[in-house]
């Protein structure tokens, strides 16, 4: 993967910036050690791997602001890093960059039911913030497959999605506001408990920016009350394009339900041997539905999602009828990514999004390339929002096969694009699919999202080499700039 020339000359300074680094971390808050090292060289994409300069791992606002500021007065590059369970090799390091490691920002800080809002440090785990508010009949909505380990800042950098984001929003829906520190040291808040702000929506702008506008240190979440009832389905096809098709025709009745997930053969298989879920095995493609709500609604949209499956070819159908059977339908979901590692050696998990009526024209094209490329595919994703994570499988120890992958999930997402889909669902573009934006996106439309990359970060050293394809300096695009946490433009007025 192509990525900037390492700088001779800040790695000949690693001794002398380790040091200033440890006056601001001290203790044992600042790695050199090679071995020490290696935990950092790459995040969830392990095909990509770089060993950092320094890790340094703080745990004050304070020592945050202390160590961008020491970083930006030397021209140091910084990438930061949560759990590192990035699919998109967003947290990949730099041979001439420090890694600024948040896992010490762990606490969970307030929670203030009141006004339905928790609010974490960066580092606290997505499924934590749940667990804390359980007992009281609360939950934090968005559930990424990997919320046991994955941070909620993380969550904010990827505007991270999962099985319920169909009904409930992604993180950008369910939060409410960040403490975040600039690379000039500054700390700033956007938002707070309030669902809104005045000025630009510049929460929402670092909702998704990928650690590239600044290092989020706290988030304000927002969390519901748990439904009255809630049933699973399992629905059994015997096509992946039959399921796809029911998908449509489930939102297109107006129903929305908590969870829409698909799995195809391979899927299925693998999952239900993993966890013994219960899965249908005889299957070529399975929904997992699930509704929730007053009970008298939920068994009425029950009925109603079995007779519109019956009517596009559902060959079973099967209810939970306990709350522990429902945990059970989703727990093979949940693990369905670590369960294809007993098929394959390697796999390449995939992220784009399509309009939902194109899905069954999209299984059927993948399906295609897998003949072509001669690589087998797992299908795992969130059917009722669009968002595809066709899992490549492959095995790294045969050459040639690691390309092959790549040029694959390339053409994936190229026809993702192609029938009216973007490039990222949840996982964010990375390094991954940097090179793939010129698809998406006009040079003019890129220029613009750059110079918002200038008004945080004019000397482009936070996460370098991430979601642009073609750096410029800062001057090429126009002399932009913060404000008291307003973002200033030379062609707009000044306020």
């Amino acid at each position: 993967m192509r990525m900037s020339e390492p700088d001779a000359a800040v790695i000949a300074r690693r001794s002398e910036i380790a040091e200033r680094l440890r006056e601001i971390v001290p203790g044992e808050g600042v790695i050199v050690d090679e071995h020490e090292l290696k935990a950092y060289e790459t995040d969830g994409l392990t095909a990509y791997r770089q060993v950092p300069m320094i890790v340094v791992l703080p745990d004050t606002t304070e020592q945050v602001s202390r160590v961008l500021r020491y970083c930006r007065e030397n021209r140091i590059k910084v990438v930061p890093r949560g759990a590192g369970t990035s699919l998109s090799g967003g947290a990949l390091p730099l041979a001439d960059g420090i890694v600024l490691g948040l896992g010490k920002f762990n606490r969970i800080l307030e929670i203030d039911y009141d006004n339905r809002a928790v609010v974490a440090q960066t580092g606290v785990t997505n499924l934590a913030i749940t667990e804390a508010v359980r007992e009281r009949g609360f939950y934090y909505a968005p559930d990424p497959s990997s919320q046991i380990v994955c941070t909620i800042g993380g969550n904010v950098a990827e505007n991270a999605g999962g099985i319920h984001c169909l009904k409930y929003g992604l993180t950008a829906n369910n939060i409410l506001g960040v403490e975040m520190v600039l690379m000039g040291g500054e700390i700033i808040r956007l938002g707070g408990k309030h669902l809104d702000a005045g000025g630009y929506d510049l929460l929402g702008l670092m909702t998704g920016s990928e650690g590239l506008l600044g290092v989020i240190t706290e988030v304000t979440v927002c969390i519901l009350q748990a439904p009255e009832t809630a049933r699973a389905m399992l629905i059994g096809f015997p096509s992946n394009e039959a399921a796809g098709d029911c998908v449509a025709r489930i939102i297109a009745a107006g129903i929305i339900p908590g969870g829409l997930e698909m799995m195809d053969g391979p899927a299925i298989r693998a999952a239900e041997e993993f966890v013994h879920a219960g899965y249908p095995l005889d299957v070529e493609a399975l929904l997992i539905v699930e509704l929730d709500g007053p009970e008298a609604e939920v068994e009425h949209l029950v009925g109603r999602v079995e007779a519109l499956a019956r009517e596009r070819g559902a060959v079973s159908v099967r209810v939970s009828t306990s709350e522990a059977e429902r945990l059970n339908f989703w727990a093979g979901r949940k693990a369905a990514f670590p369960a294809i590692g007993r098929i394959s050696p390697d796999y390449y998990c995939m992220d784009g999004t399509i309009p939902r009526h194109r899905m069954p024209e999209v299984l059927s094209r993948i399906a295609e390339m897998s003949k072509t490329y001669g690589l087998r595919v797992a299908n795992v994703f969130h059917a009722g929002d669009g968002n595809l994570h066709p899992l490549i499988l492959y095995d790294a120890n045969q050459p040639g096969e690691l390309d092959k992958a790549e040029a694959f999930g390339a053409d994936i997402l190229r026809l993702c694009v192609e029938v009216g889909g973007v490039l990222t669902g949840e996982h964010g573009v990375g390094v991954e699919k940097r090179d793939l934006m010129g698809i998406m996106f006009t040079e003019d439309d890129l220029n613009q999202q750059q110079r918002l990359k200038c008004a945080f970060d004019s000397e482009g050293l936070l996460n370098p080499g991430k979601m642009f394809p073609t750096l410029h300096r800062c001057a090429e695009l126009g002399r932009v700039h913060v404000h008291r946490g307003q973002v200033r433009f030379p062609d707009l007025p000044r306020f």
